[in-house]
């Protein structure tokens, strides 16, 4: 995988593709959920020298259960860090292009929002709204993630269901 980082301006992963395909091992412990973006501030740094990435970007991810995880991302561009605030996101209804949500989310945003703060919250939000629905699509729109990721900072995320047509379909989501 090193060979090809050169081509990349915007790194996205975790900290086990961090470690597994880069060699940068954060200073977190995962396993017992402890996902304190302090911890990964070296290593963004050392990609960041390395690679010359325009951007490193890692999801941080709490398991309490299969059905419930806590959910935020950090985000570096050579000067600043950001950390998005923390969704709870219970009950879990399929984790399935969760990460594909994000990552689709963190390019949307660095390319319509001001700055890489705002881009990384819409990230985040579009994924864990993606976490309250059936599938591999995330079937919100913009405006309901820019509604949840402009939402109170409870951050609790959970579906809606409203039936149209006797069809149930997961269409409004409230943050309490």
């Amino acid at each position: 995988m090193k060979p090809l980082m050169q081509y990349v301006d915007v790194c996205i992963g975790n900290e086990e593709d961090a470690e597994l395909c880069l060699g940068f091992k954060p200073d977190a412990d995962v396993e017992a959920g402890h996902t304190d973006a302090e911890g990964y501030k070296g290593i963004f740094q050392q990609m960041m020298k390395e690679f010359g990435f325009k951007y490193v970007v890692s999801t941080l991810r709490e398991s309490f259960s299969a059905t419930h995880n806590g959910w935020k991302a950090m985000i570096y561009n050579g000067e600043e860090f950001y950390e998005s605030k923390r969704y709870d996101i219970n009950p879990i209804i399929d984790r399935v292009g969760g990460g594909d949500s994000f990552s689709g989310g963190i390019i949307h945003g660095l390319l319509t929002k001001p700055n890489q703060g705002a881009a990384l919250e819409f990230a985040v939000a579009a994924s864990a709204l993606k976490h309250t629905i059936n599938g591999d699509f995330n079937l919100v729109s913009v405006d309901e993630v820019e509604a949840l990721a402009g939402g109170d900072a409870s951050g609790r995320v959970q579906a809606k269901f409203v039936f149209l047509e006797n069809v149930a379909k997961t269409q409004i989501f409230e943050m309490f």
